[in-house]
C-alpha cells in the first residue's frame, strides 16, 4: 500500500498534508516524529490522541516514532510512571522498536550548549527568587523589567554556572536565564528559565546534577540531536514556538525540526489535568491511578475498555487545529461497537430476588443450551443447569405493577431466556413486607421459549440457578464527575457521589468463575463486564465496562 493510500484510509487532516507535502517536496526523505511524556504521572486518554498520531503517522509514511521520556525534573519524576507509559504506549497497540530515548541521555550536552550561549552573551545568572523573576516579568500588556543581573559579565557568568553545576548553592537561589528581549510580545521570550538549581535524585542520573535543564530548554534540543522532522504537540505550546526556534537558531544542534501544534482532547464529564489527576489519587477520591473511573489509560484497561475502542475514537475525532469539547458519549459509542462484536454473552443476576417452581420435581434438574455469541455461530454454544429453585433480577419483579410493566408480577407469564414460560403465583415477605421470594409454576410444554398453543409473551428475562451460580462482587461505576464541564480549580465540589456502587451479593454462571480470564464479557441485558485484579477464583469481582445504553442522566 502507498503512503497516500495508507493515509486516506487513516483519514486526512492538516498535520498529515504538512507530512506529505515535506516529502514530495523532499524537505525530508524519512519521517521522524516522537512521543514525549514526562515520567511525573500515568498516561490518560488525551495523551492517547498524541500517540496514535505520531506512531500512526510514522507507520504510514514509512517512517519511525521515538518514545522519549523528557525527564528533566526528578522532584516528579519516578521509575513507576516511566513502566507504566512504556506498558500502556504497547497496550494501545504500538511500538517504538530500538528507538527509547530519554532527555537524561543529553544532559552533559545540553550543559555544553548553555554554556555556549553564556559565551555568546545569550544568557545570564540570575540571583532574583522564583518570585522576583515572576513580578518582574510583567504581563500581556506591560513589557518586563530586565533583571539587575542581567549584564554580568560573561566570566562571572561562566564561574556562578560552573559552581551551579558542582552543587554550590541552595534550591531556588540562582537560575541560569536566556537573554532574549524583556519587551517581548511573547511572554516566553522575556529571558526564559533554561536551568534551576534542583538537589534532588533523578530516577537514572542519581545524584550527579544539581541543576536540571527547563522543559522548553531541553525538549527542542533532544528533538535536534534525534533528527525529528516533525515536532508535533499540543496547542498551549503554540506560544513557545517562537522560543523553540530562538534556541535552535542560537545553538549548533545537528538538525533543526519544525513545531505544528494540534488541538489536545477536552471530553465532557472528564478532567485530564495532571494536576487534578493527581490530587485525585493522593487525596484518595479514587483508589489508584488505575481506578477504573479514571480517565488514565491503565484505568480504561482496568474496566475493561478495549485498546480497539481507543483508537477508533481518536481515528473518529480526528486532528484539528482549534479547540473543542468532545461528547464523553463518542466514546462509549466505540466501546459498545467493539465491545458488542468481539464479547461473548453469559448470565449474571446482580439484586437476586429468589423464584422457586413449584410444579417442578425436587431434586432434579436438567441441562439447558446456551448461545455465547448471537452473531458468531463459531463461538459455540454453553449448558446452564435449570432447576426447581432459580435467581431474577430483583428489577423484573413488580407487585403492583404500573399498566407496561410487562416482567414479573402476580399472575403475570413471562419468558425465562433458553428455558420456560414461567408465571409467578404466590408472594413471600419478611417481617418489614420486604418480597424475599416467588412462588411460580413453569409450563413445561414451552421449552426453549416457545408455546405449543402458540401464545405470546412479551417479558423475556434472564435468570440463573440457584444451587449451582457462584457468588460475586460486582462494581459498578459511573462518570467520576456529575457536571459535564468539571471544574478544575475545584474539582471536588463536582465529584458524582454515585460513581461507584458495589453489589456484594450478585450472582454469576459458574464457568465466569472458573475461567479466571480477562476478556470482556457481556452479561445479557446489564451491560459488558470484565474481571478486576482484585478478583479471586473463592471471590469473583467483575467491573461494568459500560452499560448497554446510556443510563447516566446527562444535566
Amino acid at each position: 500500500m502507498t503512503a497516500d493510500a495508507t493515509t486516506a484510509e487513516a483519514g486526512r487532516d492538516f498535520i498529515r498534508d504538512i507530512v506529505q507535502a515535506d516529502l514530495d517536496s523532499k524537505r525530508h526523505t524519512q519521517i521522524v516524529t516522537r512521543f514525549p511524556p514526562e515520567p511525573n504521572g500515568y498516561l490518560h486518554i488525551g495523551h492517547a490522541k498524541s500517540i496514535a498520531l505520531n506512531f500512526g503517522i510514522a507507520k504510514e509514511f514509512g517512517g519511525k516514532c521515538h518514545l522519549r521520556f523528557d525527564d528533566t525534573n526528578p522532584a516528579k519524576e519516578e521509575q513507576e510512571y516511566i513502566d507504566s507509559i512504556q506498558r500502556d504506549v504497547r497496550w494501545l497497540g504500538f511500538d517504538w522498536g530500538d528507538n527509547l530515548f530519554y532527555a537524561s541521555d543529553y544532559f552533559e550536552r545540553l550543559y555544553g550548549w548553555a554554556e555556549d550561549l553564556i559565551r555568546a552573551g545569550l544568557a545570564y545568572v540570575d540571583d532574583q527568587s522564583q518570585e522576583e523573576i515572576r513580578l518582574a516579568r510583567g504581563t500581556l500588556t506591560e513589557p518586563g523589567r530586565n533583571s539587575p543581573f542581567r549584564d554580568r559579565g560573561v566570566g562571572e557568568n561562566l564561574d556562578l554556572f560552573r559552581r551551579m553545576k558542582a552543587g554550590e548553592f541552595p534550591n531556588g537561589t540562582r537560575v541560569l536565564r536566556a537573554k532574549i528581549d524583556m519587551a517581548s510580545g511573547n511572554i516566553n521570550l522575556r529571558d526564559p528559565v533554561l536551568y534551576r538549581i534542583l538537589h534532588a535524585e533523578h530516577p537514572r542520573t542519581g545524584k550527579a546534577w544539581s541543576i536540571y535543564p527547563s522543559y522548553d530548554y531541553a525538549h527542542g534540543q533532544s528533538d535536534a540531536i534525534e533528527g525529528i522532522t516533525h515536532s508535533i504537540c499540543t496547542l498551549e505550546f503554540e506560544d513557545h514556538r517562537p522560543l523553540y526556534e530562538w534556541l535552535l537558531d542560537k545553538l549548533p544542534v545537528p538538525s533543526h525540526p519544525h513545531q505544528y501544534e494540534f488541538a489536545r482532547l477536552n471530553l465532557t464529564y472528564t478532567l485530564l489535568s495532571k494536576r487534578v489527576l493527581t490530587e485525585l489519587v493522593r487525596g484518595g477520591h479514587v483508589s489508584g491511578w488505575d481506578d477504573p473511573r479514571m480517565p488514565t489509560i491503565a484505568g480504561l484497561k482496568r474496566r475493561g475498555v478495549p485498546p480497539e475502542a481507543i483508537r477508533e475514537f481518536i481515528k473518529r475525532i480526528g486532528v484539528a487545529k482549534a479547540n473543542s469539547v468532545v461528547d464523553v458519549g463518542m466514546l462509549e459509542f466505540c466501546i459498545r461497537e467493539v465491545l458488542n462484536r468481539t464479547s461473548q454473552r453469559r448470565m449474571a443476576v446482580l439484586r437476586p430476588l429468589k423464584v422457586v417452581i413449584e410444579n417442578y420435581p425436587e431434586g432434579q434438574s436438567e441441562e439447558l443450551e446456551a448461545v455465547n455469541h448471537p452473531d458468531d455461530p463459531a463461538a459455540g454454544t454453553r449448558t446452564i443447569t435449570f432447576g426447581r429453585e432459580l435467581y431474577i433480577e430483583r428489577d423484573d419483579f413488580m407487585e403492583n405493577p404500573p399498566k407496561k410493566f410487562f416482567r414479573l408480577s402476580p399472575g403475570k407469564e413471562v419468558r425465562l431466556r433458553y428455558a420456560y414460560f414461567l408465571t409467578c403465583r404466590d408472594v413471600v415477605k419478611d417481617a418489614n413486607g420486604e418480597v424475599i421470594e416467588l412462588r411460580c409454576t413453569y409450563d413445561p410444554a414451552t421449552k426453549g421459549g416457545n408455546a405449543p398453543d402458540g401464545r405470546k409473551v412479551k417479558a423475556t428475562m434472564h435468570w440463573l440457578p440457584a444451587a449451582q451460580s457462584v457468588p460475586a462482587e460486582i462494581r459498578i461505576y459511573n462518570p467520576l464527575f456529575s457536571n459535564p464541564a468539571p471544574n478544575a480549580a475545584n474539582f471536588a465540589a463536582d465529584l458524582n457521589p454515585d460513581s461507584l456502587e458495589v453489589l456484594r451479593d450478585a450472582r454469576i454462571e459458574p464457568s465466569l468463575a472458573t475461567a479466571n480470564a480477562d476478556d470482556v464479557i457481556q452479561f445479557e441485558r446489564q451491560g459488558y463486564f470484565v474481571r478486576d485484579r482484585d478478583s479471586t477464583p473463592e471471590k469473583p469481582v467483575f467491573n461494568r465496562t459500560i452499560g448497554l445504553r446510556d443510563s447516566f442522566a446527562k444535566g
